[in-house]
């Protein structure tokens, strides 16, 4: 399975791709992180990552998706020339799955990715007049538009993005994978869980390992 590739920028929302790389690890999908820089990426929720690589890392062949996440203040993101440089490697790349939520689709309007595709976006208007680098031919008011390689969403619509995002690089996931509990009829055995008894004996052969490392093995 090839790897997706996730970038990271100043103040991007974690929350919006929160559902997408959870996706992701559920099965077995390696994510690998970009910026611009080495230095540590804070986001908008407040947490601070350290990126995996660079762009000048990237290697085409390793990564079958690129998701961006979107941010509250797109323009310095927009203005820093480094990643649109990395984002126009992408141009005519029909075999990769963009996957741009909220704000991010200013980038690839930036970098010219949205010629020709419907797309859709989480931008203020205001935004379009002032930075006019979106086609707005190309808009569709919708939360979640899926063109060829290309899908994009508000950010509102996070958990459609992410299993559009999957259902896009092969993952086998449902429209209602992340639908939520509230509203629906449970029984107590609904929340009886097991571990795969075929899994087990190599779990408490980590736990033994651990305890002992520990000095907590009797």
């Amino acid at each position: 399975m090839k790897k997706a590739a996730v970038m990271v920028y100043p103040m991007f929302s974690m929350q919006e791709i929160s559902c997408t790389t959870e996706l992701f690890k559920f099965y077995d999908k390696e994510i690998v992180t970009f910026s611009a820089g080495r230095e540590p990426v804070k986001s908008e929720d407040g947490f601070t990552i350290l990126p995996d690589m660079v762009f000048e890392e990237f290697r085409r062949e390793d990564f079958d998706c690129l998701v961006l996440p979107g941010i509250w203040d797109p323009l310095p993101v927009m203005l820093d020339e480094r990643n649109i440089r990395f984002l126009e490697r992408f141009r005519g790349d029909d075999c990769l799955v963009i996957g741009s939520i909220s704000s991010s689709p200013l980038l690839l309007g930036k970098a010219g990715l949205l010629e020709g595709k419907r797309f859709t976006h989480g931008l203020f208007e205001e935004f379009l007049d002032a930075f006019p680098v979106v086609p707005r031919e190309g808009v569709v008011r919708t939360y979640l538009v899926e063109d060829g390689n290309l899908i994009t969403a508000h950010g509102g619509a996070f958990r459609e993005f992410a299993a559009a995002v999957a259902r896009k690089v092969g993952i086998d996931c449902g429209d209602t994978v992340f639908s939520g509990m509230a509203g629906k009829d449970y029984t107590e055995e609904d929340f009886i869980f097991h571990f795969p008894p075929e899994d087990m004996e190599e779990v408490r052969a980590d736990w033994a390992r651990c305890l002992e490392e520990a000095g907590l093995q009797g």
